[in-house]
C-alpha cells in the first residue's frame, strides 16, 4: 500500500503525540491525573489505579468510557480534572503551522479528548488558526476511537468523502475504523508505550515517525504535480 496525496481534499489528525511529541510531557500530566482521579474514586493505592486505568483504557479505548461503564461517573467531571495540566510544556510550532496551513482542502482534528482542553492544545502550539473543525469525545457522545460510531458520526456531521481523505494518527489501533470506510491511513509512529497496541499492518498506508518532515514532503509533491498540469 502507498499513500497519494493527490487523492486527498480533507485531511484529518489526532491531537495528543500527533500534533506534538510525547517527550514533552503533556501527556504524562495527564496519565498522572487519571490515575490520582480513579484513586480517589475508589479508595485504592497509586499501583491498582494505575492497573485499573490501563485496563479500562484497553478494553474501553479510553480511561474514560471505562470509568463510565463500571462506576456511571460525569464525564465532565473527569475530563476538567485530568485535563488541568500545564500547557507550558509546548512550545509554539510554527513550521508544522505553516505546513499544515499549506495542505489544500479541509484540515479537521479528531481527538478522544474534549473540545476545551484540544483548543488550550492547539492555541499553546499556534495551531488554534490551521484547522477547520473538531470532532471531540462529546461529540462522540463519549463513544471514543476505535468505536465505529465515533467515525460514521464524524464524517456525517462534517460531509466529507471518506475516499478522499486521510487519517494521521499516533495510535494504530484507531486507523482501522479508518481504512475500513475507505480513509487513507498514515501512522505516526512516536516509539510511545502503546502506540502500536493491536496494530493491523494492513489498515495501514503509509508509516511515518516526523509529521514536520512527512509534512514537508506532501507540500513539495503536491507542489510539483502542480506545477506539471
Amino acid at each position: 500500500m502507498a499513500f497519494d496525496p493527490t487523492r486527498v481534499d480533507c485531511w484529518i489528525f489526532d491531537l495528543d503525540y500527533t500534533l506534538y511529541p510525547p517527550a514533552c510531557g503533556l501527556f504524562g500530566q495527564i496519565d498522572q491525573r487519571m490515575g490520582q482521579f480513579i484513586a480517589n474514586l475508589l479508595g485504592c493505592d497509586a499501583t491498582e489505579a494505575k492497573r485499573i486505568q490501563k485496563m479500562y483504557f484497553h478494553d474501553h479505548g479510553t480511561t474514560l468510557a471505562g470509568l463510565m461503564h463500571y462506576h456511571a461517573i460525569d464525564p465532565r467531571e473527569f475530563l476538567d480534572f485530568v485535563h488541568d495540566v500545564d500547557m507550558a510544556v509546548l512550545a509554539e510550532a510554527p513550521r508544522l503551522a505553516e505546513r499544515i496551513m499549506a495542505l489544500p482542502g479541509r484540515r479537521l482534528i479528531f481527538t478522544n479528548g474534549d473540545r476545551p482542553y484540544a483548543e488550550r492544545v492547539l492555541g499553546a502550539l499556534g495551531l488554534d488558526g490551521c484547522f477547520e473543525g473538531m470532532w471531540d469525545i462529546i461529540a462522540m457522545d463519549y463513544r471514543p476511537k476505535p468505536e465505529p460510531s465515533a467515525y460514521r458520526g464524524f464524517i456525517d456531521a462534517f460531509g466529507f468523502d471518506p475516499e478522499r481523505a486521510v487519517f494521521v494518527e499516533d495510535s494504530a489501533r484507531n486507523l482501522a475504523p479508518a481504512k475500513a470506510l475507505g480513509m487513507q491511513t498514515v501512522w505516526l509512529d512516536c516509539a510511545s508505550e502503546w502506540g502500536d497496541r493491536a496494530k493491523d499492518d494492513a489498515a495501514i498506508d503509509l508509516v511515518i515517525d516526523d509529521i514536520d518532515r512527512w509534512l514537508e514532503l506532501v507540500c513539495a509533491e503536491l507542489a510539483a504535480g502542480a506545477a506539471l498540469r
